[in-house]
Formats: structure tokens, C-alpha cells, sequence
């Protein structure tokens, strides 16, 4: 897989962190679904599931594993010695199989979670990473909880999945609490301190219970990481992660300004978003952005005769761009003249500017009793 300094890595964790969401659970031939679907869409990465959570998720990644062609297939671990040897016999028979690691490394973590020392850890990561790399050369280390570690220990762990084998290390923000500044600083700081890390590619995965995911995401790359984790529509844990559709328009939208650019194909964006939506059950609210119903609508008779005039008034990108046949023009109380004769000629109506008066007075008496004016609406007017 070849790629410019420019070109950032996508991972898709839909499958994994994405599926995690409360009641998101997907079977076997939808995961399989997803998974192709997110090959098209021109995914670098697809962590597949964690093969050793139950029998179906193993079946699932398994299978994805066999069936897919050009993605790296992904499979995701703890630093459990039976973790990862499930984990490489459900990828095995990928073309491009990779193990992920992940060990946590806060204060926190280590006391609550792992009840172990620094030592300790730094050891199990030594063990884990050796593990996964007689299996196979592509392995890839998360410290969880990376933004809350202390950064000298942060720095031994990445050291010390570097000098054990690791080819990817990935920082977390697993609980979506960094800031942009302080992402941007800790990426440039690591860089600076862990020698030997420009051999591996540097990741960053980054929740969203703040509502920066995507921000720190951004601020990361910026700082020179190389890989992206997100998942389609932002869904995951809790408030979800960086949603990979805003990574990907982002780098499409300001290529000239980032100078920077991904593998989508984002013509397949809204089609795969839509997927994962109805296999999931995971409504997609209507202001989300890029895939949302109302991201390439307009409703406002200001930006509606602005949108009619010049389409880059009120929109920077086209609806095509991801999948979609058209933006739409809204029709309610608040359109005004412009967009109404511009629906009406999509209907076959061509009214003078005297009667488009008197339908438009109907249009606002309809208008203020109905959120939407159809189309239906419409032509019972021009009937009447």
C-alpha cells in the first residue's frame, strides 16, 4: 500500500469500538455487510472485532478476514496471552492481518483496572507485543488511557512496544478529555522524547464525550501522526469517536490547506453511512455533519436565494461529493419567493411573477400551519 508523506492512514473501528454502543450489537453477516461496504469506501485499516469476546465475533472477523482483498483486516486484544493467540487465529487468513494491543497505562487504569505496577506493565507490554509479532510483522500498541498517563511513563511504554516489535503505536484519548492544545503539545513531545519513533507510524483515536474528537483528531495529524481511528457516523463507546466522515470531507474540503489527503472514496460515504445506520439501529440526528438529513438542506429564504444564485454561498461542499443526488431546498415558513418558483418548475409549474404573488400568499397560509410544505401541497395549490 503505497502512500505520499501527505497521506494520512484511515482505521475504521465501526466494528469494534463502533459496535460497542449500547445496543448496537451486530450478527455475523451484517458485520460482513459493513465490512465490504467500508472496502470500497477505500478504508486503509478495518479492526474487524475483538475475536476473543465470544464465538460469533471470532466467526465474524474470521470471515471478513478471508473475504476482503485490500484493507489491512485488524484484530483487536488485550495484553492476555489468550487474547492474542484467538486473535491471530481469526486473522490468519487475512491478506494484510494486524494485531492490535492494548494495555492500560494511567494511574488510574493500573490501580482500578489492571491492579498492577509500572514495572509490571511495562513488562506485559514487552511479553504481549513479542507475543503478536510471532505471528505476524504488523502489530500495533494502544496505551489506554494515553492523555491521562504521565508522560514519562507514556514515553517507557511507547519505548518499550517500539524495541519489542511494535510497528504502529497508536495514543488514545479513551476518555475524550484532552484539549486541542494539549493534543497538539503531547504529540510533538513524544515525537521529540521516544527515539527510534519515526520507524513506526503514529496513530491517535480519540473519543468524543466533549465534542472534540474530530478537532483532536485534526490538531494530531497536524502534528505529524499518520494514522486516523474513527468509525462511521462517530458511533462507539458513550459519546462515540471521531466520526470518519467529517475526517475524510475535512481532508477533502481544506486539501490545499492542510495539504493533506486520505484514500476515501467519498462518493461512497452517505451509502455506507446509511448502512451502518439501519444495521445498527443507530439513528443519525438530522444536524449531523456531512451525513445528516439536514447537512445539505436549506430551509431559510436568505440562504435558499443565495444557495439558487451561486451553490458555494451557502454550501463548501457539493451534495455529490458524498453520494447524494442533490441538496435540498426546505420548503416552510421561512422560504421565500425564489425557492417556491424554484420547486414549482421542478413540478412543471411556470407561473408569471403576478400569479406567483398570489400563491405564494396560499404557500404562507400552508406554511404556518405545516413544518414542511410538500409537494402535494404544492400542486394542490396550482389546482385550487
Amino acid at each position: 500500500m503505497s502512500r505520499t508523506s501527505s497521506r494520512i492512514i484511515i482505521f475504521d473501528t465501526t466494528l469494534r469500538d463502533g459496535e460497542q454502543s449500547p445496543g448496537a450489537t451486530l450478527k455475523t453477516q451484517e458485520k460482513i455487510k459493513i465490512a465490504q461496504a467500508l472496502e470500497l469506501l477505500g478504508v486503509d485499516v478495518i479492526e474487524a472485532g475483538f475475536p476473543v469476546s465470544s464465538p460469533g465475533d471470532f466467526k465474524a472477523v474470521q470471515t471478513i478476514s478471508k473475504k476482503l482483498k485490500n484493507p489491512i483486516v485488524c484484530a483487536f486484544a488485550r495484553g492476555v496471552e489468550k487474547d492474542i493467540k484467538i486473535a491471530w487465529q481469526a486473522i490468519k487468513e487475512a491478506r494484510h492481518p494486524r494485531i492490535h494491543v492494548v494495555i492500560s497505562t494511567s494511574k488510574l487504569h493500573l490501580k482500578y483496572q489492571l491492579r498492577k505496577t509500572q514495572e509490571e506493565v511495562l513488562k506485559l507490554i514487552n511479553k504481549s507485543i513479542k507475543q503478536a509479532k510471532s505471528y505476524t510483522d504488523d502489530v500495533e500498541f494502544s496505551p489506554m488511557d494515553a492523555t491521562r498517563t504521565d508522560f514519562k511513563f507514556l514515553c517507557k511504554t511507547l519505548d518499550t512496544a517500539l524495541k519489542s516489535g511494535a510497528t504502529t503505536l497508536n495514543i488514545p484519548d479513551t476518555v475524550g478529555y484532552a484539549l486541542p492544545w494539549e493534543m497538539d503539545k503531547l504529540i510533538k513531545d513524544i515525537k521529540k522524547t521516544v527515539k527510534g519513533i519515526d520507524k513506526a507510524i503514529l496513530s491517535v483515536h480519540c473519543h468524543d464525550d466533549l465534542g472534540l474528537a474530530v478537532a483532536n483528531s485534526l490538531i494530531a495529524v497536524k502534528a505529524g501522526v499518520k494514522q486516523v481511528e474513527c468509525t462511521v457516523n462517530g458511533i462507539g463507546e458513550r459519546a462515540g469517536n471521531a466520526a470518519l466522515e467529517e475526517i475524510a470531507m475535512l481532508l477533502k474540503a481544506r486539501k490545499k490547506d492542510l495539504k493533506l489527503e486520505s484514500g476515501i472514496n467519498t462518493t461512497k460515504i452517505y451509502p455506507t453511512s446509511q448502512l451502518v445506520s439501519k444495521l445498527t439501529g443507530m439513528m443519525i440526528q438530522p444536524n449531523k455533519a456531512i451525513v445528516g438529513r439536514n447537512a445539505f438542506a436549506h430551509a431559510s429564504g436568505i440562504h435558499q436565494d443565495g444557495y439558487l444564485k451561486n451553490e458555494k454561498t451557502y454550501q463548501i461542499m457539493q451534495s455529490s461529493d458524498i453520494g447524494l443526488k442533490s441538496s435540498k431546498i426546505v420548503l416552510g415558513a421561512r422560504s421565500g419567493k425564489h425557492a417556491l418558483r424554484y420547486r414549482l418548475n421542478l413540478l412543471n409549474f411556470s407561473p408569471s411573477e403576478k400569479k406567483l404573488e398570489q400563491i405564494y400568499k396560499k404557500f404562507l397560509k400552508i406554511a404556518d400551519k405545516k413544518r414542511i410544505v410538500t409537494n402535494k401541497d404544492l400542486i394542490f395549490i396550482m389546482k385550487d
